[in-house]
């Protein structure tokens, strides 16, 4: 075989790998030798990108059967290695983020071979996956859309040296800038890797310690951070600014033209690219796994308020009937003062003042002076104390009028943290004073 046949094989690298992967780590060994500021810098100057790769790499969002399942065996394959999962039988790693309209999977493709992938999720009524523990406040105090970055994967041969991950990083900045309306980024990154976020990147981690057990990846440990893109390209520009091309992340990021990329075609001004057919869903979520049977009643409600087409509603696990109905009356409630307002997602009117009057793990009732229209997904901000704000997706699914007044039921999708914790410090109160000191910091006058 000659030199150019062989570099058209993507994965005829594997003798190398094993010298590769002795190099990294004993150069990760010596770094970890010096101050984080120091290990910083050294990874600022040796980041090294590609001005001209290979026309036979291919950015594109997953869109077909193929490629998205393509995608799924690259994640759960690279997932095992790393111990963040155990072997599923389908040899898949797919979540229900993936089944939502509001995910996007992004793939290199090398060869039409899939190398790399990551997969971008847009809140909605599922939350986020790393919100259940990581605090979001401080990011959503700053405003603008949120997403998390998630289920990144590189193919083995690739992992070292940036060859698939800097133009994948790129598309990813590209991608959530112009089109799916992001401003910050989150990720939930294992320890060993948050400083490459934080040293190249800048992201900046939103707690100071490590989350232990991480469920969404096996229990593997975990740490939130986050980048706001509306500054990243300045930060980039101060550090990256004036160093040689090929090191100059602020030029790659955000002023080079990466031909590789292909952007998806959009006729209408929509802020995602839902692939997901009722086939698709069918496909890898009832034949291949067992995603949508291992749900719960109340995320497979959710999952067919989202979904609410009879085409979809098909392929989509059936619930018992009433049970929607039953969704925000079937948990304990607690008796609670707590302002807040509503909003339609992309309204730009003004928001409706509401007063939390009584709260559960997965709903709450409130009064508010103007009408709410029913089965609409809104977003509820709520003080839960002085320092202690909610976020949470929500819609009526119930109303009363007394005094003028209306009085709604509303169900929660995703929880947050700060909810979380709110409501559990309610559930484990065995006297009084431990309610007391519950829900201490709420308001108590009229």
């Amino acid at each position: 075989m000659n030199h150019k046949e062989n570099n058209k094989r993507p994965f005829a690298m594997r003798p190398i790998r094993f010298l590769r992967e002795v190099t990294h780590q004993a150069a990760r060994k010596t770094l970890s030798l010096l101050s984080r500021r120091k290990r910083y810098r050294v990874l600022r100057f040796f980041a090294e990108y590609d001005p001209a790769p290979s026309p036979r790499l291919v950015l594109k969002i997953a869109e077909t059967r193929e490629e998205l399942e393509a995608c799924f065996r690259l994640l759960h394959d690279v997932y095992v290695r790393r111990g963040l999962m155990l072997r599923d039988p389908s040899g898949m790693r797919v979540t229900i983020y993936h089944a939502l309209p509001t995910t996007t999977m992004l793939c290199a493709k090398l060869d039409d071979k899939v190398v790399g992938t990551l997969s971008l999720i847009r809140e909605s009524a599922f939350g986020f996956p790393l919100q259940r523990i990581v605090d979001l406040t401080s990011v959503r105090v700053r405003r603008g859309n949120i997403a998390e970055a998630s289920a990144l994967a590189i193919h083995p041969d690739f992992q070292h040296g940036g060859t698939i991950l800097y133009p994948l990083m790129k598309f990813l900045y590209e991608y959530s800038t112009t089109l799916f309306d992001t401003r910050h980024l989150v990720i939930a990154a294992h320890p060993r890797h948050i400083e490459t976020y934080e040293a190249l990147l800048f992201f900046r981690r939103l707690s100071g310690t490590v989350v232990d057990s991480y469920d969404f990846v096996n229990g593997a440990p975990a740490i939130g951070a986050t980048l706001d893109l509306k500054h990243a390209p300045e930060i980039l520009r101060k550090h990256y600014g004036n160093r040689p091309l090929r090191r100059n992340l602020y030029h790659y990021f955000v002023d080079m033209h990466l031909p590789n990329i292909e952007m998806p075609a959009r006729r209408f001004y929509t802020t995602n690219d839902p692939v997901m057919t009722p086939e698709l869903i069918d496909y890898f979520f009832n034949q291949k796994t067992n995603v949508f049977a291992s749900l719960s009643e109340r995320k497979k409600t959710l999952l067919q308020l989202i979904y609410d087409l009879p085409e979809f509603r098909k392929v989509l696990p059936s619930l018992p009937d009433g049970c929607s109905d039953l969704m925000v009356r079937q948990h304990r409630r607690f008796s609670v003062k707590c302002p807040g307002r509503l909003a339609a997602p992309d309204s730009k009117g003004p928001a409706i003042a509401m007063e939390v009057s009584e709260v559960s793990r997965y709903g709450f009732r409130a009064r508010t002076r103007q009408p709410v229209a029913p089965d609409i997904w809104l977003t509820a901000v709520i003080q839960l104390g002085r320092q202690e704000t909610s976020l949470l997706q929500v819609r009526c699914v119930q109303e009363t009028q007394i005094e003028g007044n209306h009085r709604y039921g509303f169900q929660i999708g995703e929880p947050d943290l700060i909810w979380r914790k709110f409501v559990n410090a309610l559930y484990d109160g065995r006297t009084q004073g431990d309610l007391d000191n519950a829900t201490r910091f709420l308001s108590t006058s009229h």
